[in-house]
């Protein structure tokens, strides 16, 4: 939880980088909130649409895309690697791919390593 919300406090950081554990648990702990206001909109609200997920979503889009851009500088990219993402298929698996990698050992252009702090 303490990653989550390390990321959330660094709301619009776009500079820097971010560790793995710090992008995977902001995933993973986002994912589980969007399912659980899901269940919240499905059984008790009765909507199919699904809003709670989706003001969820709009209001946690910022972080998600600095704490992004931050595990990508981490791993030595530019933030403009995102755009690889928009060729279908490849796209993903090339940016899974970078997302998974270690960090790049030492400071790079991005700062220094936040293993090291």
């Amino acid at each position: 939880m303490e990653w989550y919300l390390a990321a959330l406090k660094k709301y619009a950081t776009f500079s820097g980088r971010a560790r793995r554990s710090e992008y995977w648990y902001f995933v993973l702990f986002n994912t589980l909130i969007f399912i659980a206001l899901a269940v919240v909109d499905m059984v008790v609200i009765r909507s199919k649409f699904d809003a709670l997920g989706t003001i969820f979503n709009l209001a946690t889009l910022l972080p998600s895309l600095a704490v992004f851009f931050r595990r990508l500088h981490d791993t030595g990219r530019s933030g403009w690697w995102w755009l690889i993402g928009l060729i279908p298929i490849l796209g993903w698996i090339v940016l899974l791919i970078f997302l998974i990698k270690d960090s790049d050992p030492g400071d790079n252009r991005f700062g220094p390593n936040p293993k090291d702090a």
